[in-house]
């Protein structure tokens, strides 16, 4: 008879006892996905997947090991556990590793009011080409659209359990609906593209394939015939849908292992101000229907919500227990892992603090500058903040979009940038990352 996930998370516990861990704990995973993907009316490629994944981390004193599988025999749990207790022997010891204190652990949850799983059946066996091939559609249709790349439709379905030999036993399930579509206008060098897409945790949440095929070709017309910037000194403005990016460069300098190792712009900046006193970063794991949120982390330990930065003060780092200990601190709960991983600090659901000013009163007021909407490419540099991004967009002129641009770059220092910056009102509050638009005075441009 197969076992269940939580079923199969105390047989590894058990199994990792008799081979001889002073601790284990243990994470599976089991879920279902659907891809469908179309192309000039005609199904492209069509993949479901099914599996099971189990992950064991064991102790040996201060030396830990971890072993993953996707075979849930009953001999492979044993020979699991055995592996990882003897891989654990040979680890040299880690001061900072062990499972948590059981009254550190989360006891009690509120699955339901969380709604991470929508209850209704899987989609029926027609409903995705139908979504992708409307998405396709209506993207096609947009006057100036040279070819659809490519139009997805996806369903999946997971259940994860963690257990460990401190007492801690919990899990939950998800599910995700999903479409999106690419467009291509122009040929040859003058080729430029643009998406558009939707995710959610209930199918009744999802905006229409049309609405997103709609979009992806007027997003991608849009940029048609784009040519470089002027270099100099403009107000940069982040369109909404990468301004999270910014806030995300913010939350990996936050983050604990980072912090631990030394290697954070952000490592002196602890109780003092680093964004505009109005704005703060909120941390929430409790909103409803939102991918990021969970009752408890990977290590067992409850969720909270909290203020990473509050009225532009940092108010603290993103911590597991491993890196809270190296610290001298107290984990923020925050662990994440897979089956083949061992736990690292990580953010789940973030909001920024809303402007009042609309993107097109923060266009209108820029003057001459730079509205960004894609980027590509990183430069930063871990230890002083130095930001360098290529990006594309919309050249700002009087206050008005003038015409698109490609093939520049923009560059500052994110301790400075990130004390300048004006959001918009414009954020969607359904995302994991709710991060309106993001205006900032003063940056480097390189372009033609």
């Amino acid at each position: 008879m197969t076992q269940s996930p939580e079923e199969l998370c105390h047989a590894l516990i058990a199994a990792a006892k008799k081979a001889g861990a002073d601790a284990a704990d243990t994470l599976v995973a089991e879920g279902t996905s659907v891809s469908i993907e179309v192309r000039a009316g005609a199904l492209e490629h069509a993949e479901r997947s099914e599996g099971t994944d189990l992950g064991l981390r064991v102790f040996v004193g201060k030396r830990q090991a971890i072993v993953s599988s996707s075979d849930m025999r009953p001999e492979t749990l044993a020979a699991m556990a055995e592996r990882a207790v003897a891989m654990a022997r040979e680890a040299p010891e880690d001061p900072y590793a062990g499972l948590a204190d059981a009254s550190q652990l989360a006891t009690s949850w509120d699955i339901a009011a969380l709604e991470l799983e929508d209850s209704s059946a899987e989609p029926a066996p027609d409903a995705l080409p139908a979504d992708a091939l409307a998405a396709e559609a209506a993207c096609a249709a947009i006057d100036g659209i040279s070819q659809v790349q490519s139009s997805v439709a996806g369903y999946g379905r997971s259940r994860v359990h963690m257990a460990a030999s401190n007492g801690f036993s919990g899990g939950y399930g998800r599910s995700s609906r999903s479409i999106s579509c690419v467009g291509i206008a122009g040929t040859g060098t003058g080729m430029e593209r643009d998406h558009d897409g939707d995710s959610r945790t209930f199918q009744s949440n999802l905006r229409s394939p049309e609405d997103i095929g709609r979009t992806a070709g007027e997003c991608t017309v849009a940029r048609h015939g784009a040519r470089k910037p002027a270099t100099g000194s403009y107000p940069v403005l982040f369109d909404e849908r990468i301004s999270g990016s910014l806030i995300g460069h913010l939350l990996g300098a936050a983050n604990g292992a980072s912090i631990a190792r030394g290697s954070s712009w952000l490592k002196d900046s602890l109780g003092r101000q680093v964004l505009p006193e109005a704005l703060s970063v909120t941390e929430d794991p409790f909103r409803p229907r939102i991918t990021g949120s969970r009752p408890f982390d990977g290590e067992g330990l409850p969720t909270a919500r909290r203020a990473i930065i509050d009225k532009g003060v940092l108010t603290g780092w993103t911590l597991d227990l491993a890196s809270a200990r190296k610290l001298g601190l107290e984990s923020t709960g925050n662990a994440v892992r897979g089956a083949g991983s061992i736990p690292s600090p990580a953010n789940w659901n973030i909001s920024l603090t809303q402007g009042e000013a609309s993107r097109a009163d923060l266009i209108s007021g820029m003057g001459t500058g730079l509205l960004v909407t894609s980027m590509i490419g990183s430069t930063i540099n871990p230890n002083t903040g130095d930001y360098s991004r290529g990006a594309s967009g919309f050249w700002v002129e009087n206050g008005e979009i003038a015409y698109p641009v490609n093939e520049c770059t923009i560059a500052g220092n994110l301790l400075d940038m990130l004390l300048r910056i004006q959001p918009a009102n414009d954020a969607r509050t359904h995302l994991s990352r709710v991060v309106p638009s993001i205006l900032i005075e003063g940056m480097t441009l390189a372009g033609s």
